[in-house]
């Protein structure tokens, strides 16, 4: 076999549809828009969202799930993070801050993820049972901050 003698297999390659080309193409007189109406004529913009009368996917749809208006959300720590202190240390939101544990101005949650090899006490805003546990375990304490509510 020769590269000129290539072919590509049967049915592979077809001809594209040639539209407004007379009746005798099969795409004649209305070029497969139909007839009259806002898909048929030029210049048409619609929002693919739009479904003419027929109410419209995301009213068919039902509602899930439910958000609450007045949920915390949390910056995480694991304990795994908290090794890179010294032990006997003293952190707090500001010097996880300072060491980029954590970025934004929201509350903190201690998650107990990991192992943790040094002593520490720490001031959160809230900590699970697990990360406690562990910080105690090795002598620590878990201050916990409460922000009064007006």
């Amino acid at each position: 076999m020769k590269i000129g003698e290539l072919k590509p297999p049967k049915g592979a390659k077809t001809n594209r549809k040639r539209i407004g080309r007379g009746e005798s193409s099969g795409h004649g007189k209305t070029s497969g828009k139909g007839h009259k109406g806002q898909m048929s004529r030029s210049g048409i913009n619609h929002r693919s969202w739009m479904e003419g009368g027929q109410m419209p996917l995301a009213r068919r749809l039902p509602k899930k799930g439910f958000n609450p208006p007045k949920r915390t959300i949390y910056q995480i720590v694991n304990v795994r993070d908290l090794n890179r202190f010294e032990d006997g240390q003293d952190i707090g939101v500001e010097t996880l801050r300072e060491c980029g544990l954590i970025t934004r101005k929201l509350p903190v949650k201690l998650l107990g993820e990991g192992e943790l090899r040094v002593s520490i006490n720490i001031k959160v805003n809230s900590a699970s049972q697990s990360a406690v546990e562990k910080v105690e375990k090795l002598g620590g304490k878990v201050d916990l901050i409460i922000k009064k509510v007006l």
